[in-house]
């Protein structure tokens, strides 16, 4: 299992016992931690990836066979990532309330016979399994002999909403199977985080138009539930918003490369650089990954970094219902390789402030300090990654259509007299800068590169990192070279080996990772930053342009992987 669980290839999941074994070790870890299946309900649903739907109707058989006696189904199989936690959380009645749930998503890797398929559980909280949980699953899959499963039960219709009563033959027991509407908890929920009415005027406004790509996963049915049910918008400021299992062949992952549709709608190449474009360009856009728990977030011919959008949401929280009825924002977080753009925010406006490992798991430690850890009350908290992931604590998942809702709850607080010229997303941008800096950011994968070369360059770094301590290098000095090692305050777990830092004396940043949400092979990041106060109309390349050339230097990809170009720039 990867950062909180599996993702391997279509075919090797389609293999002989192999999602069996996984599922199996799964439920042998959550019985043995004190979970007792036979009592709540067990949430399944994905992202609608190839082998989706019969990955269910095994789930259900063996969970049958290992004890449930309810689960709740996402209609067409369907339920995005933050949709399920949504539904851990909200759904009722408490008696039937859920403990768990399987998610059958790989993300934002492509979907098809020929591509990537994955599975995670996510515990009662809502969030991802944490670490003992996975190791203990981990160890289950070396060792396991057999599993569970109930070959006889009946398939069930997923594709129409209704409940399922199978009674076993002596009619001593039985299982229910609720096939749910996938989008109401999760619609439901936003409804009373985000002023919708005031959303609602700013769309309606004749100088505002928008598009929503959901790149054919999950998110094209929260995405219409949103905007044109609740926001009544015509269907048209939605594109590839019907769900497909390949994702229509597509790669969706909502960035600057993989999205060219919305970036050229937008007017930008992959690069961010801005192109002339035939007729008017929207106001606003956005894209959602496979599972729809990403977000890209565009203004017209301006893009709008996942690391900046943290940093502008964070500023203008009160902005947003959520965090102002509860007496303003308590603690924010980010990843580690995440820009230092909300740190400043944070000191600014007195916030509790985390850096921690990649992973959501880590956030949700931290949301949920008082109410498990009985430990200090952190919420409302917003956190955020780099990779395109921004939340709060209304779920325990990174959440694409929140964090898509925010911007316009945002922006429609910024716009309160239509009458008035509209005040866009480049302005509320770089009024922050004026406030703030800018910190100059970009990310560099390298995909699909091997693994055993990747780790061997991985492995010399962290071996050199005393060596590289002081070290001049170019016009910059590194204050300090290390494996980043984080040490949760909430429950004192420590995560080793989380990525080797090269920390500028100037505040500048060299990051290196190696990617745990790859389906084959393996993926390097380089995460590259600099900070400028008072110089903020550079372009990111020749800001980063020296910092960048030390960074290739630094980690010999050359002669390790074979490449010094990346696959996508970010």
């Amino acid at each position: 299992p990867g950062t909180s669980g599996l993702r391997k290839k279509t075919k090797e999941f389609m293999s002989e016992n192999y999602l069996n074994n996984f599922v199996q070790a799964v439920f042998d870890a959550v019985i043995a931690g004190g979970t007792d299946v036979s009592e709540g309900t067990l949430v399944v649903g994905g992202d609608g990836r190839y082998y989706n739907d019969k990955a269910i109707q095994t789930i259900i058989k063996m969970g049958v066979a290992n004890g449930v006696k309810r689960f709740w189904i996402g209609e067409g199989g369907l339920l995005s990532t933050p949709a399920v936690s949504a539904t851990i959380r909200e759904r009722g009645p408490v008696f039937q309330k859920a403990f768990g749930a399987f998610i059958l998503t790989a993300s934002h890797n492509p979907g098809g016979p020929e591509e990537d398929f994955g599975i995670k559980y996510n515990t009662q909280n809502g969030g991802p399994a944490p670490e003992y949980l996975m190791q203990a699953t981990y160890a289950n899959t070396t060792s396991i002999k057999s599993y569970n499963i109930c070959a006889d039960f009946p398939e069930i219709d997923i594709n129409k909403v209704g409940s399922t009563t199978v009674v076993s033959e002596d009619t001593s027991s039985s299982v229910v199977v609720d096939v749910i509407p996938a989008t109401k908890n999760h619609i439901d929920l936003l409804k009373t985080i985000f002023d919708f009415d005031a959303i609602k005027a700013l769309l309606d406004r004749d100088d505002f138009t928008m598009t929503y790509d959901s790149m054919h996963g999950v998110n094209g049915p929260f995405a219409k539930a949103a905007f044109v049910d609740e926001l009544g918008q015509p269907e048209s400021v939605l594109t590839n918003h019907i769900p497909k299992d390949d994702f229509n062949g597509g790669h969706a992952d909502p960035n600057l490369t993989y999205a060219k549709e919305l970036v050229a709608t937008m007017g930008l190449d992959k690069k961010g650089n801005k192109i002339d474009v035939a007729g008017p360009i929207p106001s606003f856009g956005a894209a959602a990954d496979g599972d729809g728990d990403r977000n890209m977030i565009l203004g017209t011919q301006f893009f709008v970094t996942p690391s900046d959008s943290l940093a502008v949401i964070v500023a203008n929280a009160s902005c947003i219902p959520f965090f102002s009825s509860q007496g303003g924002l308590k603690a924010v977080a980010r990843s580690m390789p995440t820009s230092g753009a909300v740190d400043l925010v944070a000191k600014d406006l007195n916030l509790d402030f985390f850096e921690t490992p990649t992973g959501w798991k880590f956030f949700g430690n931290l949301m949920d300090s008082k109410v498990i850890f009985k430990g200090k009350d952190y919420t409302p908290f917003i956190c955020g990654e780099e990779s395109f992931g921004t939340g709060s604590d209304h779920v325990r998942e990174k959440d694409g259509i929140w964090a898509v809702l925010a911007w316009l709850n945002i922006l429609a607080a910024k716009n309160p007299d239509a009458s008035k010229p509209l005040v866009t997303v480049e302005d509320i941008v770089k009024q922050h800068w004026a406030k703030y800096g800018r910190n100059y950011y970009c990310r560099w994968d390298f995909e699909g590169v091997d693994k055993v070369s990747a780790t061997a360059m991985m492995d010399k770094m962290r071996a050199e990192t005393a060596k590289n301590t002081g070290r001049t290098v170019g016009s910059y000095t590194i204050a300090t070279a290390d494996d980043f090692k984080y040490t949760d305050p909430v429950d004192g777990s420590v995560a080793q080996k989380q990525g080797i830092r090269f920390l500028m004396s100037d505040g500048s940043r060299i990051i290196f990772r190696l990617s745990g949400t790859a389906g084959s092979g393996a993926t390097v990041r380089m995460y590259i930053e600099q900070y400028e106060p008072k110089n903020l109309d550079m372009t990111v390349s020749s800001a980063l342009e020296e910092l960048t050339s030390i960074a290739l230097s630094l980690c010999d990809i050359k002669t390790f992987c074979g490449t010094e170009t990346p696959t996508v720039i970010t």
